[in-house]
């Protein structure tokens, strides 16, 4: 039966429920990480090299890979211009929550890494595998992860990255050297201070292309810490600005634009 009495009686409550939550609302929009963006006139891009997702040309500081490319044409969505800020991947997730950068760049998702931040969705997929010297005498043509995880034998990878993760975790007798970046495992394993290389698919695919005559890829079966590439924000991100950047992620991938963005980064590297 209705009580017209406490219902008078509860219409000052309803409406600051609504006031609060029409503020709470307006705050949200007004607050977000797009909406600070374009305040400010920039889009900021954390940035660690990781070929072909992001490579950096030594000669001119200039930024390049398909990632580099995607956070240009966001960048273009908001009508701002896109920052790239140095950064190291033991310092990426850490200078995001710190609101150094808005987005971190080719992120492999992981359990341990949403626990502290936000993921868009996947961009890409990847996998790790091995790349080494074919006149290595430590290593007589392994198949796995066991032939490779022997005492004696260095595998260098890039601090930070899931790689390392991975690594940490899966080795039992192998040493593992950790680097700063891509060109340091490389050449690493070039002057024979590391025997294998650990990374990406991709960049071990680049780099074994390059150098066919001395070097062997070990492509692991079933594959090794298979994951998904995105874009990293802040875990205070609204669901409204993270549903912005799933849809233009959405329509890019759905074109077949991604697709086309991934070549043009592998033919600049192998060029």
């Amino acid at each position: 039966m209705f009580n017209r009495r406490m219902y008078l009686r509860a219409l000052p409550a309803l409406a600051l429920i609504g006031a609060l939550a029409s503020s709470t609302m307006a705050y949200a929009a007004e607050d977000g990480v797009w909406s600070a963006a374009q305040k400010a006139g920039t889009l900021r891009c954390g940035t660690a090299e990781a070929p072909p997702y992001i490579m950096k040309d030594p000669a001119t500081g200039e930024y390049s890979g398909f990632f580099v490319d995607l956070c240009r044409e966001f960048a273009d969505v908001l009508k701002v211009k896109p920052e790239f800020v140095d950064t190291t991947w033991d310092n990426m997730v850490a200078g995001l929550q710190a609101k150094k950068w808005d987005l971190a760049m080719a992120l492999t998702a992981t359990p341990q890494r949403a626990l502290s931040i936000t993921f868009s969705k996947n961009v890409s997929a990847t996998e790790s595998t091995f790349v080494y010297n074919k006149a290595n005498p430590k290593l007589s043509e392994p198949k796995g992860l066991a032939d490779v995880d022997k005492a004696g034998v260095t595998i260098a990878v890039s601090s930070g990255t899931a790689q390392d993760k991975y690594l940490t975790s899966a080795l039992k007798n192998a040493t593992i050297m950790r680097l700063p970046g891509p060109d340091e495992i490389r050449l690493a394993m070039m002057s024979k201070r590391a025997d294998v290389v650990f990374d990406t698919s991709a960049a071990n695919d680049l780099f074994a292309a390059a150098n066919a005559d001395t070097t062997v890829i070990l492509r692991p079966s079933p594959a090794l810490d298979k994951r998904g590439v995105s874009f990293g924000l802040r875990r205070d991100t609204s669901p409204a600005d993270l549903q912005v950047l799933d849809i233009f992620i959405t329509d890019n991938l759905v074109t077949g634009h991604i697709d086309e963005l991934v070549k043009k980064a592998i033919a600049h590297e192998t060029k």
